[in-house]
């Protein structure tokens, strides 16, 4: 789905950066004060080497072996110091990364189940990967070379003033042209920017669906056509990265200039200066120094308005995640003994100006009953499991859940007395064990081995691993059939007092399904079961039926 192109003021997203920054400060700090440190090691080099040519060429007076010593250890400093930042670049950096990292994921995960539809899941990783990147390198790396560039500008644009103030002026004649441009290129590469990381992130959506549906697409022959959606999107981005490097070309071009007119300018001063006899040639050198450690803060400054640029559209993206609606805090409601759910006058819309998948639906799904819904494709039954499992509200009516003792609206407070299977397969990658314990994490192996024979998934135990078997993705090394038994398992190992069946029988034989459903009733004949089932002849074992037909 398209996501339109949220744009927020560069204030707005300085604020959120600032907000974000806590959890990357440490590390910032740090990065400014080994940077400062060096920018001073690096003056007081530039200060030595002065005195030592002078001292070397008879311009005065002192002791050229203590001078050698000192420029060697400010060198042997400033190593230690390059070692020190990248350490601290290497492990802050990464933990800083994966913080920021796991508070988006989570905060996915808990947002409302409607709203996460908005945006295609390979956009969401693009996201999480690349903007998240982003952000943490600005904050961690990019805002502190700005702060340590700034003192090394303006240290060393002092420290030449009280040489020649002369030269110091002739060096920054060039800043407010550097200035000017900086604003017109924010504002133009802001705007490329975006187009590129869209474009990038519907690479990836496409590639990814592409690798999950390549049976479909080597089934309906369509490799060409998918491969032609790609290098369309390819070349479209290929275009955009282009107008990317021909305007910072332009740009830096165009500073590059400024800055060896000031610099030759300044030089040829220098030179005019040291044949008078007004200056020494430790004085010239330093000069020299001086003129790269001046304008070489104003080139990174320009050299980072990129990273800067990428950093702020990816934090627009993220702020496009927090937009997300969160699902209130969970302050779980279990009901004890069996439960039963009412809805009363139910209409439903996924949007306001939709389609009514529910209308007016009234029915009690009595405690202990096992029900099966009934309806053509499209006609709400799914939708109906959802408002059960509060993951969609209701347009109008109620949806409650009760027992002999109390009763509580449905919301996600109540999610905690379901289990649920949904249709298709949801295995995740890794064990059989692991899978079935994310049912219940305090399953035994007695508990696993009763809910997969009550499954009628013990087949695992015949397997070469057991129950330390790995299925791949989806489920990769078993058959449909045998996945979704082990689905079926995993939702009965958790304790719920209703059990949700999408579809959850769809892959499997008359007679496997049939037996299943009677381990179940036999099993758990206090549980409430609702099966979602195209299949009549399941409907027999079922107390009662309902039939919902498409609005």
């Amino acid at each position: 789905m398209r996501i339109n192109k949220t744009k927020y003021p560069t204030k707005a997203i300085l604020k959120w950066l600032w907000a974000k920054h806590k959890g990357c400060r440490t590390q910032a700090i740090a990065n400014i004060i080994i940077g400062i440190t060096q920018v001073c090691l690096g003056l007081a080099g530039v200060e030595t080497l002065r005195r030592l040519v002078d001292i070397a060429t008879g311009a005065r007076h002192g002791s050229l072996f203590l001078l050698i010593g000192i420029f060697a250890g400010i060198m042997l400093a400033e190593l230690l110091l390059h070692i020190a930042s990248t350490w601290i670049s290497a492990t802050l950096g990464v933990r800083s990364q994966n913080t920021m990292q796991r508070n988006f994921f989570e905060r996915i995960l808990n947002g409302k189940w409607s709203g996460i539809g908005r945006f295609h899941s390979g956009d969401i990783l693009n996201r999480l990967f690349g903007d998240v990147s982003d952000i943490v390198r600005l904050m961690t790396e990019v805002i502190p070379s700005v702060a340590v560039i700034t003192f090394q500008f303006i240290a060393s644009f002092l420290y030449l003033y009280s040489m020649d103030s002369t030269l110091a002026y002739i060096l920054i004649i060039v800043s407010p042209v550097f200035i000017v441009l900086s604003r017109i290129y924010f504002r133009k590469m802001r705007r490329i920017v975006r187009k590129i990381k869209d474009s990038n992130s519907a690479l990836q959506s496409i590639i990814q669906e592409c690798v999950q549906h390549k049976m479909v697409i080597k089934t309906l022959e369509r490799t060409p056509l998918m491969t032609n959606r790609l290098a369309s999107r390819q070349s479209m981005l290929q275009s955009q990265v282009k107008s990317r490097a021909k305007f910072t070309i332009f740009s830096k071009s165009i500073i590059n200039i400024g800055f060896a007119g000031a610099y030759l300018t300044a030089l040829v001063w220098g030179l005019t200066q040291l044949q008078a006899g007004v200056i020494t040639v430790g004085v010239l050198m330093a000069f020299t120094q001086l003129i790269n450690r001046i304008q070489r803060p104003l080139l990174d400054m320009a050299r980072l308005l990129p990273v800067f640029v990428n950093s702020l559209t990816s934090s627009e993206r993220l702020m496009e995640l927090e937009e997300l609606p969160l699902e209130p805090s969970a302050h779980p409601h279990p009901l004890s003994g069996s439960a039963g759910i009412r809805f009363d006058n139910v209409t439903y819309r996924y949007t306001d100006s939709g389609r009514t998948v529910i209308n007016n639906f009234t029915h009690d799904f009595r405690p202990g009953s096992f029900t099966a819904i009934l309806g053509e494709t499209g006609a709400g039954k799914t939708t109906l499991l959802r408002l059960m499992l509060s993951l969609v509200s209701t347009t109008e009516g109620s949806v409650t859940l009760y027992n002999g003792k109390e009763a509580h609206p449905a919301s996600p407070d109540t999610r905690c007395n379901f289990s649920y299977v949904p249709q298709g397969n949801t295995l995740f990658s890794g064990t059989i064990r692991e899978n079935l314990l994310m049912g219940n994490p305090k399953a035994t192996t007695e508990q696993m081995a009763r809910a997969l024979r009550t499954a009628m998934a013990d087949f695992a135990f015949n397997l070469p691993e057991g129950l330390d078997t790995i299925c791949g993705e989806h489920g990769g090394g078993l058959s449909e059939g045998q996945a979704q038994r082990i689905t079926i398992a995993r939702a009965l190992l958790r304790p719920c007092s209703i059990l949700l069946l999408d579809e959850a029988t769809s892959a499997l034989d008359n007679t496997t399904e049939r037996q299943l459903l009677l381990n179940i009733k036999q099993e758990h004949p206090d549980t409430t079961i609702i099966f979602v089932t195209h299949r009549l002849d399941a409907v027999q074992y079922a107390d009662e039926q309902i039939t919902i037909s498409k609005n």
